[in-house]
Order: C-alpha cells, then sequence, then structure tokens
C-alpha cells in the first residue's frame, strides 16, 4: 500500500504539521470503527470499504469550490456561500405532522383514556388536540430553511476560526454514505458526549456531505429562546412527562420519532449528559426506547444504527469545571463562551464513523441481556471480599431485580454497546498523549527531549495496537503544539532552550490533565486491568520473598493472575474501562491475559523438563465454566496431563516502565473507590442520593496533596480534584455488590448502609480489597 498524500495543517500562529503520512516510518495511520462481531455477524459484512485505509482524510471545515457546481476564480472566493445555498433541505409541512400523528394508535388511546371529559364528543377531541399539538411544540418547531442556510455557512468560518482542522475521514464517509441510500432504513447516529459544540459539528458534516440534515436530541438544560431557536435549527426535546411511558406525552414522543424514522431524517442522539461522561443518561434511555418501539411496531423495517466518535485537542466548553452540575444556556451565553473560544485556537479536531449495524440484528441475537442479567458482584464479589467462600462465577445465573423490565433491559444493552463503540472508533489526540505522560509517568520533573521519547515510544504502542490517532506529523512539532494547548502552569517553558523542563502540576492542572488522558486510559483500561492484577499479586508474594534484584524473576500463576482480573472486572463498570457488555467477564480475563502477552508484558515460564509451545490442552473453566471456577487442587492440572501455566514479568523493547505506567492509568479511578469506602463512615444514614453524592464530592475535594504507595515500584497518587463520573461510577458499584442499599419511603428512595458494612471490620474488608490494586 503506498502512503497516503502528504497534506498540512495550515497555522499562521504555530508551525505546519504534517499529516497523512506513514507513522516513524513503519505505520500507515490506523482507521478503527469495525461493528461488532459477535452480536451483528451480518452487519459486519456490510458497508465496509475494502480500500477504506487508503482514501485518506479531509478537512470538512474548509469549503472548497469542489463543495459546489461552480468553478472559476469568483466561485472561489464565495463557495461557502454557494454551497450553503445548495444543501437540501428537507421540506416541512406541520399540519400533516399533527395529522399524522393524532391518527396513531397510541395516541388515541392515550387520548381516550380514563381522564374526565374525554368523551368522544367534537368539544373534548379539540382539547386533546391542542394538547397534543402543545406537546408536539415542546419537541419540535418547523424548519426554518433561510437560518438554517445562514448558520451552515457561518459555522464553517467559525470552525476555521476554532480548530486548526476537523478532520473526517473519506472512507468511513463513503460507508456512511453506502448506508444511507439503504432503501427505507433510517440512520441513526449515537454520540458519547464531548463538548457542547458536538450537535452543531455533527449537524454540519452530515448536511455537507450529502448525507441529510438530521434531527438532534438536545438536552434539557437550555433557556426558552435558545431552546426555540435550536428547534428552527433541527433541534429536538423531550417533552415535560414524557418519562412516564403510559401518558399523552410518551404516546406523542413514540409517534413523533417514528414520523422521523419513516421520512428517512437522520437522527442523532447523545449517549451521555454532562457531567456524568461514561454513563448511559436517562434521557438516551428515553430516546432508544423509542427506536426499539418503532421497530416493534413495524413503523420501519430496519434502523441502521452509526456510533459516532467526536475527539478534540482541547475540547471547547467542557473548561476546567468539568464535573459540576450543568448551567442553564441561554443565547447570550451562547455568544460570550463563543468569544471566549475564538480567542484562541483548541488545536484539532477529527469525527470518526463507525461501522453502521441492524438494529433488528441486535434485538434478534440480544447478547448482552445474559451479560446483564447473570453473575451480579453482590453474588460473586462480596462473599470474596468478606472472606466467606472464594471467587465463583459458574454457580449463578439469577435476575437482577434492579434492571427493570424486559424493554428496559434491551435499552440499557443497547445503550451500552453504543456507548461502548461510539469510545472505541474515537481517535486519541496528541495532547491526550501528552497529557498522559505528564500525569502518569512524570510526577517531578521531566525535561523536554526526554518527554519527546516517551511521546514516540507512547505512540508506538498505540499504534501496535490498532488505535487510530488524530494526528501526525514532526515529533517536535507535535509535542510542542501538544504543551502550547495545556494552559499555564503546565507549560511556562514552550519556547526556551531544548532542555527546558516542566514542573509537577498543581491540582486543578492535574484535573485537567486527568480528562484530557481519558482517550489514552479507554484505550489501554484492558491491560491497565492486567498491569492492576500484576500490582496485587507481588502485593502477596513479596512479603514472603523479600525484594528480589529484579521484578523479572518473580514467576505469576496464570491462575491467581486470572482471579485477580476477574475480581477487578467485577468492581469497575464495563463503561469504565471501554470493555463491550456482550461479553463476560471471564472471557475479558482471557482477554487481557493475551493483550499482556503480545504487549510484552508477561512471557510464559516453562518447567525446563516439559517445553509446551502454547496450552490448547482443554480446561475445565473452558468447558461450561468460567475463569472464576478455578481451583489451586493440583488434580484440576494433572487429569490432562498439562503442567500449570506461569509467565514471568517483562518490559517492551524502548518503553521501561510501561507496566507501571499502566497502574496509573487507573489510579484515579480506584483512588476515588477508596476515598469512597472511607467516606461510607461520614454521612448520617439513610439518606437521598443526591445528598450522598454532593457530600460525597466535597469529601473528595478535601485537601489531599498525595497519597504515597511504598514498595519497590515508589507508586504516588495526587489526589483533591473531584470527579463526577468517577463519585456516580463507585456510587453504582456500591449498589451493585450490595454495599449500599435503597430503602423506598414515601418521600423517595434513600440510600442506607446494608447490613454487612454496618461493621467497621467488613468496610476495612473492603476498603483493603480495593487497596490491593493500587499498593505496593
Amino acid at each position: 500500500m503506498t502512503p497516503p498524500k502528504i497534506q498540512t495543517w495550515l497555522s499562521h500562529s504555530g508551525p505546519k504539521l504534517e499529516v497523512f503520512i506513514p507513522f516513524l516510518g513503519k505505520y500507515h495511520r490506523p482507521v478503527s470503527g469495525r461493528c461488532c462481531q459477535t452480536c451483528t455477524p451480518r452487519s459486519w459484512d456490510g458497508f465496509y470499504p475494502e480500500d477504506l485505509a487508503a482514501l485518506g482524510f479531509r478537512d470538512v471545515s474548509r469549503v472548497t469550490e469542489a463543495d459546489t457546481r461552480f468553478r472559476g476564480w469568483l466561485v472561489r472566493r464565495v463557495c461557502g456561500f454557494l454551497a450553503a445555498w445548495e444543501w437540501k433541505i428537507p421540506a416541512e409541512t406541520p399540519g400533516e405532522l399533527l395529522v399524522r400523528i393524532c391518527s396513531s394508535k397510541r395516541v388515541q388511546g392515550a387520548a381516550s383514556g380514563p381522564d374526565p371529559g374525554s368523551e368522544g364528543d367534537e368539544g373534548s377531541r379539540q382539547r386533546w388536540k391542542e394538547k397534543i399539538c402543545q406537546i408536539l411544540g415542546e419537541i419540535q418547531a418547523p424548519l426554518s430553511p433561510l437560518l438554517l442556510r445562514l448558520c451552515h455557512w457561518l459555522l464553517p468560518k467559525f470552525l476555521t476560526r476554532l480548530f486548526l482542522s476537523v478532520q473526517l475521514h473519506r472512507g468511513q464517509l463513503e460507508m456512511v454514505l453506502r448506508a444511507a441510500r439503504t432503501p427505507e432504513v433510517p440512520l441513526v447516529f449515537l454520540c458519547s458526549y464531548q463538548s457542547q459544540v458536538d450537535g452543531l459539528l455533527l449537524s454540519f458534516i452530515l448536511l455537507s456531505q450529502g448525507i441529510g440534515l438530521p434531527r438532534v436530541a438536545v438536552g434539557a438544560w437550555t433557556s426558552p429562546r435558545l431552546r426555540c431557536l435550536l428547534q428552527r435549527l433541527g433541534g429536538i426535546f423531550l417533552p415535560s412527562g414524557s418519562e412516564l411511558d403510559e401518558g399523552l406525552p410518551g404516546a406523542v414522543l413514540d409517534a413523533y420519532v417514528q414520523e422521523v424514522l419513516r421520512s428517512r431524517q437522520p437522527l442523532v442522539l447523545f449517549l451521555e449528559e454532562p457531567p456524568t461522561a461514561l454513563w448511559l443518561a436517562e434521557p438516551a434511555r428515553r430516546w432508544l426506547l423509542r427506536l426499539l418501539r418503532a421497530l416493534r411496531d413495524a413503523a420501519v423495517p430496519d434502523v441502521l444504527l452509526v456510533p459516532v466518535g467526536i475527539a478534540y485537542d482541547v475540547a471547547p466548553g467542557r473548561m476546567e469545571q468539568d464535573g459540576a452540575p450543568p448551567q442553564p444556556l441561554g443565547i447570550g451565553t451562547c455568544l460570550q463562551a463563543a468569544f471566549q473560544a475564538l480567542r484562541r485556537r483548541r488545536g484539532c479536531a477529527q469525527v470518526d464513523f463507525s461501522q453502521p449495524f441492524s438494529l433488528r440484528e441486535f434485538v434478534n441475537n440480544n447478547l448482552v441481556r445474559p451479560v446483564l442479567t447473570e453473575n451480579r458482584p453482590e453474588q460473586l464479589l462480596l462473599p470474596t471480599i468478606l472472606g466467606r467462600r472464594p471467587l465463583d462465577v459458574g454457580n449463578v445465573g439469577t435476575l437482577s431485580p434492579s434492571l427493570g423490565t424486559e424493554e428496559e433491559i434491551l435499552v440499557t444493552a443497547l445503550g451500552l454497546h453504543a456507548l461502548s463503540d461510539s469510545r472505541a472508533c474515537s481517535a486519541i489526540m496528541a495532547v491526550g498523549i501528552t497529557a498522559a505522560l505528564l500525569l502518569h509517568r512524570h510526577r517531578e520533573v521531566v525535561l523536554l527531549p526526554q518527554l519527546m521519547r516517551d511521546f514516540s515510544e507512547l505512540l508506538e504502542q498505540l499504534l501496535l495496537r490498532g488505535c487510530a490517532v488524530g494526528f501526525s506529523g514532526q515529533l517536535r512539532a507535535l509535542v510542542g503544539h501538544s504543551l502550547r494547548q495545556l494552559q499555564p502552569p503546565l507549560a511556562p517553558h514552550l519556547l526556551g532552550p531544548p532542555r527546558a523542563a516542566l514542573g509537577p502540576p498543581e491540582a486543578l492542572a492535574r484535573a485537567r490533565l486527568g480528562w484530557l488522558a481519558g482517550g489514552v486510559r479507554h484505550h489501554l483500561a484492558g491491560e491497565a486491568v492486567g498491569a492492576c492484577a500484576i500490582r496485587a499479586l507481588l502485593l502477596e508474594v513479596l512479603p514472603i520473598l523479600g525484594h528480589p534484584s529484579s521484578l523479572t524473576r518473580i514467576v505469576l500463576s496464570r491462575d491467581e493472575l486470572l482471579r485477580k482480573i476477574l475480581e477487578l472486572l467485577q468492581l469497575l463498570p464495563p463503561t469504565l474501562l471501554g470493555l463491550q457488555p456482550c461479553q463476560p467477564p471471564d472471557c475479558h480475563s482471557l482477554d487481557i491475559l493475551d493483550k499482556l502477552i503480545l504487549g510484552g508484558l508477561l512471557e510464559e515460564e516453562e518447567p525446563e523438563n516439559e517445553r509446551w509451545g502454547c496450552d490448547v490442552a482443554p480446561r475445565r473453566f473452558l468447558w461450561g465454566h468460567s475463569l472464576g471456577s478455578f481451583s489451586d487442587d493440583s488434580d484440576n492440572d494433572s487429569e490432562h496431563g498439562v503442567p500449570k501455566q506461569c509467565y514471568k514479568l517483562s518490559e517492551p523493547q524502548g518503553f521501561p516502565g510501561f507496566l507501571l505506567f499502566l497502574c496509573r492509568l487507573l489510579s484515579p479511578i480506584l483512588q476515588t473507590y477508596c476515598r469512597a469506602v472511607e467516606f461510607l463512615e461520614q454521612p448520617p444514614w439513610p439518606q437521598p442520593e443526591a445528598d450522598y453524592v454532593e457530600a460525597l464530592l466535597e469529601f473528595l475535594a478535601e485537601d489531599e496533596d498525595e497519597v504515597a504507595f511504598g514498595g519497590s515500584l515508589g507508586i504516588s497518587l495526587h489526589t483533591g480534584y473531584p470527579d463526577r463520573s468517577l463519585a456516580l461510577s463507585s456510587l453504582r458499584s456500591f449498589k451493585d455488590m450490595g454495599v449500599l442499599e435503597e430503602l423506598q419511603t414515601p418521600t423517595g428512595p434513600l440510600l442506607l448502609l446494608s447490613q454487612p458494612f454496618q461493621s467497621a471490620s467488613n468496610r476495612e474488608k473492603l476498603g483493603a480489597f480495593i487497596h490491593q490494586f493500587t499498593q505496593l
């Protein structure tokens, strides 16, 4: 394959960054985004161009004469206006839409319910028709073609001032265009949340690239005037009262979504809402429920779902207050934020489309449900923590009452899978790699040449794992570009001499670095779990063996290593680790172990008298049992004549300390969980969940400069910056494990400590269990 054509990012204030060239002289720029072969095997072969990787990228923020039907000198001066005038805006007749919604059987059934005055006389029909019209007005408004063309003419100018480049892969675009040509099948784009400009950016891309003007679901944190403006631009909102499915608002919302799908207008849904990233938002569940009902009611033969990943060097609108509740937005607030964002360029952005997959195929297979309904942490992990019995996931499989009905379980399965796919196809940006190195590798002072070498080595590790990255170019230019995007005091000596050093970041800067490094953590989370499991095993054996001259001389048992990996997977939610929810934890354990071996972190250690090339003999846990059914009894191995497998530690060539770096990637998560265990002694019980979360965030924000982890690895972790997403994840994990319970009261559910953890000794056991993955 020949290298793609060299292009450049043009910047008046910074260097030219070369893009689309082979990485490190050995790799081509990877392109991710395949659908799940387990859940949707037929979709795996659909719409994917064979030459996708060779099609290259384009900057969609710069409209040229090639985007119009005209050519010439004058066209090049006004090509943005001509292109915006030619884009197709769908015609819409509000009267016809209202008639179609009123004729829906579910709407008629809800309107003729047991409410007083709902008899079939003319007056009552007029009253519920007015109410339907009012609910429809809360959802959407007639499109304004003139306003749409004006905004989409101005939007490229705004994007070119805000970003150096907005990259889109031509192969991914061709894949989506092929899916859009499928007869009678609409497209629904499922996005993870990154910033407040995501909706505008994605709407512009879909319209300008010929996919169509989308209807974009917008959150409820907007003022009435801004809500009216966004509705005229294609925004749609959840009506008040639609959270109750049995009612007129829910019926009208069902009918409206079905009409949008029938008209084959693209629909854009955001799976997350600020500040609870990495978790499926409640509004997203309500929108996904409408998609499933439209498919169940045969409103459309099928729906093609397209996970979308958006990556920024520095996301606009997601500032240092990340983790705080979102404030209501108004037109004035948006204009002020736009002017502030234009004061400096936010680096580069990249939009990635994953492979479209069939919603009908996903529903028919429904492989996520068994994983959601079996092997609850309360049944598996809690006995292990309390020392009642070892972890055994082969003997349980009961339905969790908290998951809800079959329909709600399917919504959860679809949402979690789409969220995982969206995160997986997101590119890693240069700023993210630099932030990860400054936060997790260089805790003190780092020289710029050393930072450049580590940037190159970490980039090579990511490329070897097939991770998509949103940059390329000369190493020094990339590191300098990254440091320029990090606000002071992170890069105070960027323009200094080559041996300028960067000092340790402060608490607020660490919080910012932690969020920017989230992309690296997400793509390496599986191996980070394995690294923490190795750390936990070393914590057990080092007091017995003492401190050896080299950790590579310690041999680890395969069974024990898999057991530790499984314990950590049971503790942390899959969305936090970027794992696909369709695979059970024992399969993830095997996959993580394979990654550790392929990544050069583990080497197989065999007895000298028995050399086995690989362990392919049937094991009990592979034949109808899970990894948790391991036993230390040597008879299990001897019955097939297979010796126990062991591994010794290793390090990838060129990147010493990679195992420690992986451990540190999960340190903020695990430390939040440890602090949450300490917090269990603080609040009065019972109390509302919202009060618990706010009190926990205040507790996490207490001033602790660092927590030192002793031992030969010398790990230290800076704290003092609360993360609402991690706090909510710890709450959800504690509820799933049975540490916290919900008490139903007339005023609402209250949280209280479960009976086992009202004991201080059991809380100490829980804290020690989590600490084993963070201390050495």
